[in-house]
């Protein structure tokens, strides 16, 4: 795991030193070691942290040259196939001078150009100057694991692992997307190809691009899309050969997750998703370290006795890990390291998980995308209740509700969402379910009945319009939350703590087992969730094991804004003169909060993203 960033122009670059900043401030990213390389005509420049997973000897830095040297690449993540496609790469002639993934990937593209990417296992954003083409390329992987910003502006591409790095060029905009601030408000996060900074975009996930630098040409393009359902299309399936074919692939994900030069770790919540992978991973390693974290202050939301029991049934060199009181003096600190504003309180804890793992060990196993691809969340079977409930009541009926809730019942009111989202059509299209603020909510947050309402645009376009019910709902929340939301948490959280998460659900091929062959029957009903994996910890973990527990990973952040510290520190920024969001609808929210109302994500939102404009100096 490391950082990149580079920049390529159609001229020598005049600012050669914005490089070194840009790559110093992602210094986290890879404490290991650093890179810095410039093409011989002084176009292209590439930068490198390092974080020394495999082959961390010399051999392994970074940027690498191929031995024409006419290749030079820098490389964010791992690719888990890599011995298997190194001796395929023998086999055609190729000679290596390491045991690194990094020289594999680099003789792939050398072998097989951009038809590479359909031959990588792994998480994964690289870039690869070709200086006989005089062309750039770039590629990230198929679930959005690894992150990539850039920019391309007058005949400059430039890109970086983090926003940061782009930002470390005091030429960058600090100007707000309009767009993509309305999305925040909406979601929770910026979803696509948009980013909060004007200017400035993601390569989404399983994409690539290619910049020639002779003529200024970029051309972005998808090179994966989950695939179609099969099996439920005719309603038959063999339920136990779906449980062994996905019980082999889900231990062979493992068994390559697991190949590190470092000591590797498994973070057990005693859920179903991180307690599968502990059992798949004894069975291919002897002595497997297993991570539970406790928080101090809050009982309630305490796994330790759950991770306690799968630990002690498979018999792993198990730690109990305390995590302390979260304080607000980590927020600045958070909201800097996360780029872009994020609403989602669980940031929190996950960085101070990962700040206790990282002193034992520097790779960690997790058991994220097990909730996307096998139906977990609770937004799930409760749609599907809704539709059931709601399909003989006239559309007409339905639609003056959903007015009469949005214009007079106010935010976090119980009940308010739901009989606003009556108006939803069910059947073909896909509610916008988790809604911080409505259109109406949005302008009179920014105090502006010009504010351009674009969020729901943005996620009807965005939103898989075949397959059932569940079908869309997981490919939506596949292709945005899970990318958004909570890979942007792992990633940033365990790297500013130089800790590299790994989530062997999202192996490319449990990914297309899981959309392609297991039918939405298996995932969610109308009072069942994640019905699949389930299935299969009755084959594997202990019989006492509590299956249908579902924690989460969370703060009490409700109580927490009751009074003290936390309470203070909202009010601080919130009604400070040079917050932007109107101080008469903020009150409101805390008001209602006070009268039991549900508000607490709504002022996290608010108020993370006045940290993260005050962290960068961003203007509206």
């Amino acid at each position: 795991m490391c950082g990149i960033i580079g920049i390529a122009t159609n001229s020598r670059n005049s600012d050669p030193g914005w490089l070194i900043l840009g790559r110093d401030t992602m210094r986290h990213r890879g404490p290991d070691g650093s890179g810095l390389w410039w093409s011989q005509d002084g176009r292209v420049g590439f930068g490198h942290r390092r974080l020394a997973i495999l082959d961390i000897s010399s051999a392994g830095h970074q940027p690498m040259h191929d031995v024409s040297n006419t290749l030079t690449i820098i490389f964010n993540g791992e690719i888990y196939n890599f011995r298997d496609l190194q001796q395929e790469l023998i086999v055609l002639g190729h000679h290596f001078r390491s045991h690194s993934d990094t020289e594999v990937l680099l003789a792939s593209y050398r072998e097989w150009g951009v038809d590479c990417l359909s031959r990588l296992n792994g998480m994964f954003a690289f870039a690869i100057y070709d200086t006989t083409s005089q062309t750039l390329f770039i590629a990230r992987d198929r679930a959005g694991e690894k992150p990539l910003f850039y920019s391309m502006e007058d005949g400059k591409f430039r890109f970086a692992s983090e926003l940061k790095g782009l930002l470390a060029d005091k030429t960058t905009s600090r100007s707000i997307d309009h767009q993509a601030l309305d999305t925040y408000l909406a979601v929770g996060y910026i979803p696509g190809d948009r980013c909060i900074v004007r200017g400035v975009n993601k390569l989404p996930p399983a994409h690539a691009l290619i910049f020639n630098l002779s003529n200024n040409y970029l051309k972005i393009w998808r090179y994966w899309n989950p695939p179609s359902p099969v099996e439920s299309i005719s309603g038959i399936f063999d339920e136990n050969i779906l449980l062994d074919e996905f019980e082999l692939l889900l231990e062979d994900a493992v068994r390559r997750q697991l190949i590190a030069d470092v000591p590797v770790g498994v973070l057990l919540s005693g859920g179903v998703d991180s307690s599968l992978i502990t059992a798949m991973a004894v069975r291919i390693a002897s002595d497997v370290k297993t991570f539970t974290v406790g928080f101090k202050g809050f009982s309630s939301y305490d796994e330790t006795e759950h991770a306690r029991l799968i630990a002690k049934y498979f018999g792993t060199n198990h730690v109990e890990l305390d995590a302390g009181e979260a304080n607000p003096e980590l927020m600045p600190m958070l909201a800097r390291q996360f780029d872009e504003p994020m609403a989602d309180s669980s940031m929190i804890p996950t960085y101070m998980v990962s700040h206790l793992v990282k002193q034992h060990c520097t790779v960690a196993l997790g058991g994220d995308g097990g909730d996307e691809l096998f139906g977990g969340y609770a937004h799930y079977d409760r749609l599907l209740r809704k539709r059931h409930a709601i399909r003989y009541i006239p559309m007409l009926f339905r639609n003056v509700a959903a007015y009469c809730a949005g214009e007079f019942l106010p935010a976090g009111f119980r009940g308010r969402h739901w009989l606003r989202s009556l108006g939803d059509d069910l059947e073909r299209g896909l509610p916008l379910s988790a809604t911080f603020f409505d259109g109406k909510q949005r302008r009179e947050l920014l105090g502006n009945g010009d504010w351009p309402l674009v969020a729901e645009g943005i996620w009807g376009l965005n939103a898989a319009m075949d397959g059932d019910l569940l079908q869309r709902m997981t490919r939506m929340d596949f292709q945005n939350y899970m990318v958004e939301d909570i890979l942007v948490k792992i990633d940033r959280a365990s790297m500013l703590n130089s800790l590299e998460l790994r989530a062997p659900f999202l192996d490319y091929r449990i990914i297309e087992f899981a959309f392609a062959r297991v039918p939405s029957q298996m995932k969610a009903t109308l009072n069942q969730r994640k019905i699949f994996l389930k299935k299969l910890t009755a084959n594997i973990l202990p019989p006492d094991f509590d299956k249908n527990r579902k924690q989460g990973f969370s703060v009490p952040l409700n109580s927490w804004l009751n009074q003290g510290p936390w309470r203070q520190a909202f009010q601080d920024v919130l009604f400070d003169s040079k917050c932007i969001f109107n101080k008469e609808m903020v009150k409101g929210l805390f008001y209602g909060q006070d009268q039991g109302r549900n508000n607490s994500e709504r002022l996290f939102s608010l108020y993370l993203f006045e940290l993260w404009r005050r962290e960068y100096g961003m203007a509206l």
